[in-house]
């Protein structure tokens, strides 16, 4: 039975990871054929194969495969046929008598209509089909068994790289949740932190311009006030996060639309701590960037 498409994983919650290794191998008469499929992250789908000799027409099944199922990762598959130690030596070829009969009076009927035709040499009798018996497997046969040995091995390669996917879920659906504590944390006490700040600031301009100045007061505290306004950016900090915690729940290949959510917390994070006007938000910004930053490195890994 083939493992499932890409599509059916993405019909539930499962992450996968770009990281994933996937091996089988089958016994057969003259040794024993084995596939391994591994995987690392990369911006596109870019599968390369290590065929041997005897399976290099099967790059396109393989090809085609491994699309069904993989939308983006650097794949490595490699396909051989390999004996065990002390495995019995390959089946001599055999000399199909009968063949060799019927040939050599064919080439005799020859030489009676055209006695200039040259004889038949040793080289020429072998090459003739059906001269030469060979014990070996038919092609096509073993060839369509190494096709299931690597679709089982694909099998094993996607059960791996959703195992890691649903770490890295785990890791950042953590981090989420330390983001969001860093958030709800410091939301409640941002308005006293600006009307404080805004007294002290008032204060000192009266100091500085008079009393006689109380408008221009105003006037500069509230503009000052806009620009230390991060209202805005907590609450597009607590959109993103949602959405990243929506996109983790619907599975899939997900991993481009994660990363530019990092960015955006990223940027929105910054913006934070560059707007703030008390140690204990600018300290909350910080630590919401290392998070972050921990959750895109991740990402990196995701399909």
């Amino acid at each position: 039975m083939l493992p499932r498409r890409a599509g059916a994983w993405a019909d539930g919650d499962v992450i996968l990871s770009m990281t994933g290794f996937g091996a089988a191998s089958r016994e057969l008469a003259h040794g024993a054929v084995a596939v391994e499929i591994k995987g690392v992250n990369s911006r596109f789908l870019d599968p390369v194969f290590r065929l041997g000799d005897d399976f290099r027409s099967l790059e396109p099944a393989l090809r085609e495969m491994v699309a069904a199922q993989v939308t983006r990762g650097k794949i490595e598959i490699r396909l051989g046929l390999a004996r065990e130690p002390g495995a019995s030596a390959p089946a001599p070829l055999s000399v199909n008598a009968d063949a060799v009969v019927r040939l050599a009076a064919a080439a005799r009927e020859v030489v009676a209509l055209v006695p200039d035709a040259a004889p038949l040499s040793v080289r020429d009798i072998l090459g003739w089909p059906g001269v030469l018996a060979d014990a070996s497997p038919p092609a096509d046969a073993m060839r369509a068994e190494a096709l299931s040995i690597a679709a089982v091995a694909l099998a094993e390669f996607q059960e791996s790289r959703r195992r890691e996917g649903a770490k890295l879920k785990a890791m950042i659906e953590e981090r989420v949740a330390g983001v969001s504590g860093w958030v709800a944390k410091i939301e409640p006490k941002l308005p006293g932190m600006v009307a404080e700040h805004h007294a002290r600031l008032a204060a000192r301009l009266r100091d500085a311009l008079g009393a006689a100045d109380d408008e221009r007061v105003r006037q500069e505290v509230a503009l000052f006030g806009m620009r230390i306004d991060v209202a805005e950016e907590v609450s597009r900090l607590t959109t993103h996060l949602a959405e990243v915690r929506r996109v983790l729940d619907a599975g899939g290949a997900c991993g481009k639309r994660l990363d530019f959510l990092m960015q955006e917390l990223h940027r929105e994070a910054n913006t934070l701590g560059s707007k703030s006007v008390a140690s204990e938000v600018s300290a909350a910004a910080l630590e919401m960037k290392l998070l972050i930053e921990q959750m895109r490195e991740q990402v990196q890994n995701i399909e």
